[in-house]
């Protein structure tokens, strides 16, 4: 069945792909709601599972366990990197992970497996971030 393209998936559609990196769908209710766009959380909820489902949307569970989107640049299999802090997520082509993954699968006997790899870390800027903030309170707790 074909889904209709309604304003408020557009709308839903729009956001996530103004959003940095991956997004919940509260954080993104929560913008449309500052937007005074009415659209309600079931909704984009909805929106984004079709999204998702029809592959302008990538989804992943974050590391506590929360459903993410972020409009989908690359058609087909693919992988990220995500930081933690700031959500900023790159792309990546990992052939040596899929390599892995159909050599295991069939090692144990399995078929047509599938797989999800997101790799979750600190990007540099959030890395010096957090390196200059440690070194700042070092520097003040020694002084005391």
């Amino acid at each position: 069945m074909a889904q209709r393209n309604t304003w408020q998936r557009e709308r839903v559609r729009e956001a996530l792909a103004d959003a940095r990196g991956f997004v919940s769908a509260q954080t993104l209710h929560a913008t449309l709601r500052e937007a005074q766009t009415g659209i309600g959380l079931a909704t984009v909820y909805r929106a984004l599972a079709s999204l998702a489902t029809a592959g302008d949307a990538d989804t992943l569970q974050s590391p506590e366990g929360e459903a993410l989107y972020r409009a989908c640049t690359t058609q087909g299999h693919h992988h990220h990197l995500i930081c933690r802090n700031c959500g900023l997520t790159v792309e990546i082509e990992a052939s040596e992970v899929e390599q892995w993954a159909r050599r295991t699968a069939g090692l144990h006997g399995f078929q047509d497996a599938q797989h999800v790899v997101d790799i979750f870390g600190l990007c540099t800027p959030c890395a010096n971030e957090r390196d200059r903030a440690a070194s700042d309170a070092a520097r003040n707790g020694a002084g005391e």
